[in-house]
């Protein structure tokens, strides 16, 4: 990523406001926040300080992508070798030190909160409890503070270059939905019809050039098995699609680090009176949300919107999660802000992205979810995901 000045200087204020000399992070996700670079394997730690400076330790194989972040040092962290084990920490702890002998007496921050992390790559390292132990053991003369706070609430409102990345990562999962859309036919196990809308995202094309790494996650729900959508995760089949069927596409894709959470529901064959009123009542409610969303309003008065128009078309009880949730750091945290449900304390704030997912989940029949991305403007809402918004674009003939 080039330099994100905006960045840099939102960490430096909320350094200055919670009175920390020192963050110091080892999840990609902040990694990413500190440095603008994105850790591979989770070995890699980024410290920046008070001033503005960051300095990233990576493995040597990851350094090429750290070269490509703003970091002003970077040291190598020296693992293993055939002569010698060593664990991450202890490899971990000798550049760590090298950086803290240079400070002084200060407040050191460290992450401290339960966190969802998305995955970049097949197995991670997370050091987990073990990095306030890293950080005392480098830190000797420091007072460690918590920082999991400061940390959430600066990953909840993306700079317009972060936003950029997550308008890249939009866009190649739009051209994903089209390619997927031609292919989707009776017959097709879920299995095979969630490849055909994956493939895409992992080979975006040359019109994305500046993305270093674009890959992601698709999954595809059919019949009666798309009504357990709302659980915490999806997951694939081996169903075969079948003509009248509800077909839900759920799709997590990202660029360089920043993520989408986005849905369609398609139907195989011309859909009954009663798909077709699920159809319109979700979209409905989907353009109730979005005309809410600006700056100052609160997050469960958006919720609310979408649960208004569901509740007066007969839908409420089948609407049994939140409306939406936080997305760009991560695909899916419904603990960080803001937290589109009936419960939450959050406001909306100008930056903040996240999805809009109305749904409709009926035992024995099926489900039916539309999520689209959107980012608070100053004057309201930007659609991300503009695309395939219509009942027609849902019917695959």
């Amino acid at each position: 990523m080039d330099r994100d000045e905006e960045r840099i200087a939102r960490n430096r204020r909320a350094l200055k406001d919670a009175e920390i000399d020192v963050l110091v992070c080892a999840l990609p996700m902040n990694v990413l926040l500190l440095s603008g670079y994105w850790p591979v394997v989770g070995t890699s730690l980024a410290v920046f300080t008070s001033e503005g400076k960051t300095a990233v330790i990576v493995p040597s194989d990851e350094r090429v992508m750290a070269d490509n972040g703003w970091a002003d040092e970077l040291r190598i962290l020296e693992g293993g070798s055939l002569q010698e084990l060593k664990s991450p920490l202890a490899a971990a702890m000798i550049p760590l030190a090298e950086i803290a002998s240079a400070t002084p007496k200060a407040r050191i921050g460290f992450e401290s909160d339960a966190v969802s992390e998305p995955s970049s790559y097949a197995s991670m390292n997370l050091y987990g409890s073990t990095i306030e132990a890293l950080v005392a053991g480098a830190f000797k003369r420091c007072t460690l503070v918590p920082a999991g706070d400061v940390l959430t609430r600066l990953r909840s409102n993306l700079t317009p270059s972060e936003i950029a990345k997550v308008k890249i990562a939009c866009a190649i999962a739009r051209k994903a939905y089209a390619d997927g859309r031609e292919k989707m036919r009776e017959g097709l196990r879920e299995t095979q019809a969630a490849l055909a809308f994956r493939t895409r995202l992992a080979d975006p094309g040359d019109e994305y050039g500046s993305v270093a790494r674009a890959d992601g996650f698709a999954f595809c729900m059919s019949g009666g098995n798309s009504y357990e959508a709302f659980a915490a995760y999806q997951r694939s089949r081996s169903r075969r699609l079948k003509i009248g069927d509800l077909a839900l596409v759920h799709c997590n894709s990202y660029a360089d680090g920043f993520w989408t959470d986005i849905t369609r529901t398609f139907c195989l064959g011309e859909p009954d009176e009663r798909t077709r009123e699920m159809y319109d009542v979700v979209f409905k409610a989907s353009r109730a949300a979005f005309a809410g969303i600006r700056p100052g309003v609160k997050a469960r008065a958006i919720d609310a919107a979408a649960r208004e128009v569901l509740n007066e078309r007969g839908f409420g009880k089948e609407f049994v999660h939140g409306l939406g949730h936080a997305v760009g750091f991560h695909a899916i945290d419904h603990n960080a802000p803001p937290r589109l449900h009936p419960a939450s304390p959050d406001i909306l704030e100008t930056g903040m992205a996240f999805n809009i997912e109305p749904a409709i989940y009926i035992e024995d029949f099926g489900g039916m979810r539309h999520c689209d991305m959107a980012v608070v403007t100053e004057n309201g809402a930007e659609l991300l995901t503009p695309f395939q918004s219509g009942i027609e674009q849902m019917i695959i003939h």
